[in-house]
């Protein structure tokens, strides 16, 4: 099944996409095969970006601007799904995460409801092809936080290795593994009788990451930077240690897994909010005292979960003063790139996507299970993610009477482009000629 996973996070940097095939192996059920054909980075339109940004919290706008934005944010992603296709030929499923505007968490960590807007039905328009969106509202109704979905493709990378997973997006989110005893045959969270365990999973976001670092900068320089490249204003700063103890003092960072949290919590007054005596904070003194605050609620629970191994994703690890610094903290413990598992840092979260996609349309409920009977988001029970339109059935699924190829996998062995001959896509799922809507 050929899919195409976009994902555009909480930096509402760009639209990260994966072209990718999906299979289950012949030889072993257990083992979804994927063959990546394309990974790229789709910058969203400076003036379209202002506007998502200027919506965000703490900001207040009307129902008008938000129902405009989510015709808009479609038609791009519409765009953006069209031109890969033109490229690279049709796809039997896109999977659009679309724009996160809002994540409605409570002050006890309870999460209620979660809202991402780019009306799919102009990205069908646009492709021809079936779209898989609204992704975590599933979960939350079954009382789940709705994120990370990351642990469903971090489990299948990591497999028997066990070990973190870590991706450093606008938000710190975290995959804890740790394998089953190897006596644990039938007697691990989600199994039956005569199944294999399967892992221990916790997952949750940390905290801030890139979101607080680049509120900073373009409020300090008024909207003409965004981000601090490459760390450099961060790295000619110095950590101010009392305004680090006043945003540690945060309940946030006490709370357990599994959490969620987004720019509602940590918007661009947060770091006044926490701590008033930021603001006699130079810039670079206080994009070192956030780099520092990301690398140590990091490393902390990291370090706390016995984890013997962290492969690192996202924006975040692109900053090499935050990386270096995290990798300080970390130490024994390896930080190493999600490359090692076969994916690029920044077609992480766009192959997550498009597994879920294969998930969905193959009637698989995605999450993991986690410790206490739950799922790793802390939901009743798993479900099927995601809405399609059209509602239709999609193409490209697979059919077998073995009960195992119905269960979902145990691993992902991801292949490039080069190794292998691609999967077939049905006829039907070309991409519209230039001028056909």
């Amino acid at each position: 099944m050929r899919i195409l996973g976009m994902m555009s996070g909480t930096s509402a940097d760009a639209i990260d996409t994966v072209l990718v095939d999906l299979a289950r192996s012949s030889e072993d059920p257990g083992l979804l095969e994927g063959r990546v054909l394309e990974v790229g980075e789709h910058p969203w339109p400076p003036a379209l970006r202002e506007e998502i940004l200027d919506v965000l919290p703490p900001a207040t706008t009307g129902v008008g601007t938000w129902n405009r934005l989510h015709a808009q944010i479609g038609e791009h992603l519409g765009v953006v799904a069209r031109s890969v296709l033109e490229d690279h030929g049709g796809v039997d499923l896109v999977v659009s995460h679309g724009q996160t505007l809002h994540h409605w968490v409570e002050e006890d960590g309870r999460a209620r409801g979660t809202l991402q807007v780019g009306d799919a039905s102009r990205i069908a328009a646009m492709t021809g092809t079936s779209v898989l969106y609204d992704l975590r509202s599933a979960d939350l109704a079954r009382g789940g936080q709705g994120a990370p979905l990351a642990p469903v493709l971090d489990v299948l990378l990591l497999g028997e290795r066990g070990g973190a997973l870590l991706n450093l997006g606008g938000i710190a989110n975290l995959t804890i593994v740790e394998p089953p005893a190897p006596d644990a045959a039938g007697s691990g969270p989600g199994t039956g009788p005569g199944q294999r365990a399967r892992p221990v999973v916790r997952a949750g976001d940390v905290g801030p990451a890139n979101a607080l670092l680049d509120a900073a900068v373009r409020a300090a320089t008024g909207g003409a930077r965004h981000c601090d490249t490459d760390g450099r204003l961060a790295a000619s700063g110095t950590v101010d240690e009392d305004v680090l103890t006043d945003l540690l003092a945060d309940p946030f960072f006490s709370l357990p897994l599994p959490r969620s949290t987004g720019r509602e919590h940590f918007d661009s007054d947060y770091v006044l909010r926490c701590s008033p005596r930021a603001a006699d904070l130079s810039l670079p003194d206080l994009l070192a005292t956030l780099t520092e605050l990301t690398a140590r609620t990091v490393a902390e629970l990291v370090r706390a979960s016995g984890a013997p191994q962290v492969f690192g994703s996202g924006g975040g690890m692109r900053n090499p003063v935050l990386r270096t610094r995290l990798a300080e903290m970390l130490a024994p413990i390896p930080l190493r790139g999600s490359e090692e598992l076969g994916i690029s840092g920044d077609g992480k979260e766009a192959l997550l996507m498009a597994l879920l996609g294969y998930l969905s349309a193959h009637g698989i409920p995605a999450l993991p299970p986690g410790p206490g009977g739950h799922t790793v988001t802390g939901a009743s029970d798993a479900a099927v993610l995601g809405s399609l339109t059209p509602p239709l059935p999609c193409t490209g699924l697979e059919t077998s009477s073995d009960p195992a190829a119905r269960q979902p996998p145990r691993r992902l062995r991801l292949r490039d482009h080069a190794s292998t001959p691609p999967a077939p896509v049905h006829p039907a799922h070309r991409p519209p000629e230039k001028g056909e809507r």
